[in-house]
C-alpha cells in the first residue's frame, strides 16, 4: 500500500509546487521569501523548493536553535543546505529568549515538568515571531514547513509552526516528502533523518507519537483519501485497530488546528441592524 503513496512522478511534483511558489510570490507583490530551516526533511524540502522557484538570492534561512535543546548536526545540516543552494541565511540561538520569558512568567516551575509542553511550543511561536519580524522588515512572506501527516494529525503548534502565509509540501505525506527531498538534491543525511520539531531536549516525532510514518501515512490515505473503515483498514495494513483508531483520534481531535479562529454566528448582529 506504501508502495502506492510515494511512487509518484516527483518532477510533476516539482512543477506544482513550483508554479504554486511562483504565482503567490507575484500576486503579493512582495520581494521573496523566508523560511525557518531547522536541517530537517520538511524545512530542507521546503527551502529547496522556494529556492529553485524564486532563485536562491530571493529566498532567506533563518536557522534558529535553541543552544540548550537542538543538537549541534542539525545547526551545521541547515547551515550546509543553505551555504550549497546560495541562499542567504541568518543563525538566531533562541535560547536567550526562551531564558526570558521562563524568568518573566509567574507560573513557570520546571522544564522536566509539567512545562515541557508549553515551553516547547514557546519555542515554535518565538521563532514563527522571528519569521514575521524578517517578513515585514524585508517585504517576504513567511513559508511553512508543515506536511501533510502532521497537519492531519495535528502534530504542528498552533500559531507557531502553523503559522506562515503558505505551506507548499501540505499536500504531500512525510513518506513522499522524504522522496522528494532527494528528487530535489537535498543531503540522503537529511531526507531519512529521524523526524523531530526540536521542542525540547532528544524530542524525537515518532518516539513521542509511538507510531511510524509509514504507518501513520498508510492509514491516512485510506481512510482520508480512500475512504475505507477503520476496521478494513487494519485488517489491509495488519495493524493493530488501536493503532489505527488513535492515528483517527489524533485526526478528529485536532480539527481545531485546521481552522481559522472561530466567531459567533453573524446572523443575530445583523438581524438587531437591520
Amino acid at each position: 500500500m506504501l508502495k502506492s503513496i510515494v511512487d509518484i512522478d516527483y518532477g510533476r511534483v516539482e512543477r506544482h509546487l513550483t508554479s504554486f511558489i511562483k504565482s503567490y510570490v507575484e500576486k503579493a507583490g512582495v520581494k521573496g521569501a523566508v523560511i525557518g530551516l531547522s536541517g530537517g526533511v520538511d524545512s530542507s524540502t521546503t527551502f529547496a523548493l522556494v529556492a529553485r522557484s524564486l532563485g536562491p538570492k530571493r529566498v532567506k534561512a533563518l536557522i534558529m536553535p535553541d543552544s540548550g535543546v537542538t543538537p549541534r548536526d542539525d545547526v551545521e545540516d541547515a547551515r550546509s543546505l543553505a551555504e550549497s543552494i546560495g541562499s542567504e541565511y541568518e543563525l538566531i540561538d533562541i535560547k536567550p529568549i526562551v531564558d526570558a520569558y521562563k524568568r518573566e512568567i509567574p507560573i513557570y516551575e520546571n522544564e522536566e515538568g509539567p512545562d515541557r509542553v508549553p515551553l516547547g511550543n514557546l519555542r515554535a511561536r518565538i521563532r514563527m515571531s522571528l519569521l514575521y519580524y524578517y517578513a515585514n522588515r524585508e517585504d517576504r512572506i513567511v513559508v511553512g514547513t508543515g506536511d501533510r501527516s502532521e497537519i492531519l494529525i495535528g502534530y504542528f503548534t498552533k500559531f507557531g509552526d502553523g503559522a506562515c502565509d503558505i505551506m507548499p509540501i501540505a499536500v504531500l505525506y512525510k513518506s513522499q516528502v522524504r522522496k522528494l527531498a532527494l528528487h530535489l538534491g537535498v543531503p540522503r543525511k537529511i531526507a531519512f533523518k529521524p523526524s523531530s520539531p526540536r521542542l525540547w531536549r532528544g524530542h524525537e516525532a515518532e518516539k513521542e507519537l509511538g507510531i511510524s510514518y509509514d504507518v501513520i501515512d498508510a492509514v491516512l490515505h485510506l481512510r482520508v483519501d480512500k475512504g475505507e473503515e477503520p476496521a478494513n483498514i487494519s485488517r489491509y495494513l495488519g495493524v493493530p485497530s488501536s493503532i489505527v483508531e488513535r492515528i483517527m483520534e489524533l485526526h478528529e481531535n485536532s480539527w481545531h488546528k485546521r481552522s481559522l479562529p472561530l466567531a459567533p454566528s453573524l446572523e443575530p448582529i445583523l438581524e438587531m441592524m437591520r
